[in-house]
């Protein structure tokens, strides 16, 4: 980190199991879930405000909605949680494991899961009711190689956009989950929806780039041997993480995938870059020694790094001058930034 500490330590915490949920964020504070089955929402300072043991591992990031958090776990169980105090709401049981994160439509009236076959479903938020259900892709298609879970879904121009392994990609009406369009866009990796724009990253190594409302393309780029993680937009650049062979992180243009940075990483990206101040850009690495680095612009070279000794998986979640991440042991890490003039 160099001579001077540009941040803090606010605290650590431990889960008391390994997780591989990541992290939500609130307000004032963070939800997570591990393996154990606990569900755990923290304040800024680290304490603890409520913790919650569902019996079975929560592998996916849990979803809020209001005043509630909707949680699922690998026996396919859906709990609805207060936000407040973690009581339970409601409880489905005999649903397909939850492997990949849900997602809320902007009425925040309707929760989509997607199973680790591709079949999709949504939930009424106040019930738990089911709506509709989309089924699997057709026996025909290789079935989805998800042991870890298929990538996040994304919501975008009042449609669900689902990955689904080597059936390609589904655009889904939110409403009735009628198909919309489909592509054949295979292994995706992850999904960034950015105002008209879908944005998709591929293990084979390309970028695809296509209208959301209608899955046209806009443009494709080769990036590198093997993209590693999802995409994302920060500080006005799509970022995605790569090896090439070795790990890289590139950034590119996001109305025409001109590339225009490319940066060396200690260890691989698997998942997505976050901003913190409007100037910084937060990049977790997944080695042992779970590096979390913090360029600057415009060269981004490296700001600071701290060292977590545990990979890191899932992105970082920045309040304010804090940030927090996630370990692969269950630990949840906060810095907060010093003010400029004293860093």
């Amino acid at each position: 980190m160099g001579c001077r500490e540009p941040a803090d330590t606010a605290f650590r915490y431990s889960t008391d199991a390994s997780s591989r949920a990541g992290l939500v964020a609130l307000a004032d504070g963070v939800i997570t879930g591990n393996e154990a089955g606990a569900v755990v929402r923290l304040d800024r300072d680290g304490r603890v405000v409520w913790r919650v043991s569902l019996g079975r591992e929560v592998a996916a990031r849990p979803v809020v909605v209001g005043d509630s958090v909707i949680v699922g776990t690998v026996a396919g169980d859906v709990v609805r949680l207060g936000l407040e105090d973690g009581a339970e709401r409601w409880r489905l049981t005999g649903e397909t494991p939850v492997l990949t994160p849900a997602v809320v439509d902007e009425a925040r009236t309707s929760v989509y899961f997607v199973a680790p076959d591709g079949a999709v479903r949504a939930h009424a938020v106040d019930t738990g009711k089911v709506r509709w259900r989309h089924p699997a892709p057709k026996a025909t298609e290789p079935p989805p190689d998800t042991p870890r879970g298929l990538p996040a879904p994304v919501l975008t121009e009042g449609l669900l956009v689902v990955a689904r392994g080597s059936a390609g990609l589904v655009a889904l009406s939110t409403a009735d989950g009628a198909q919309a369009w489909a592509k054949d866009v295979r292994d995706v990796v992850g999904m960034e929806a950015w105002r008209d724009g879908l944005y998709v990253s591929t293990r084979p190594g390309r970028l695809v780039a296509l209208r959301a409302k209608d899955g046209s393309p806009l443009w494709e780029q080769a990036v590198a041997e093997i993209l590693t993680g999802p995409p994302a937009m920060a500080l006005g650049t799509l970022w995605v993480g790569a090896s090439a062979p070795a790990p890289v992180l590139v950034g590119l243009v996001r109305e025409s995938g001109k590339e225009v940075a490319r940066v060396p990483l200690p260890d691989p990206l698997l998942t997505r870059v976050t901003s913190i101040r409007g100037e910084l850009l937060v990049v977790p690495t997944s080695g042992r020694e779970g590096r979390l680095l913090v360029l600057k612009p415009p060269a981004w070279e490296r700001a600071f790094s701290l060292r977590t000794d545990t990979p890191l998986r899932t992105p970082a979640v920045v309040l304010g001058d804090e940030f927090f991440v996630l370990g692969l042991d269950g630990r949840v890490m906060a810095w907060r930034l010093k003010p400029p003039e004293q860093e």
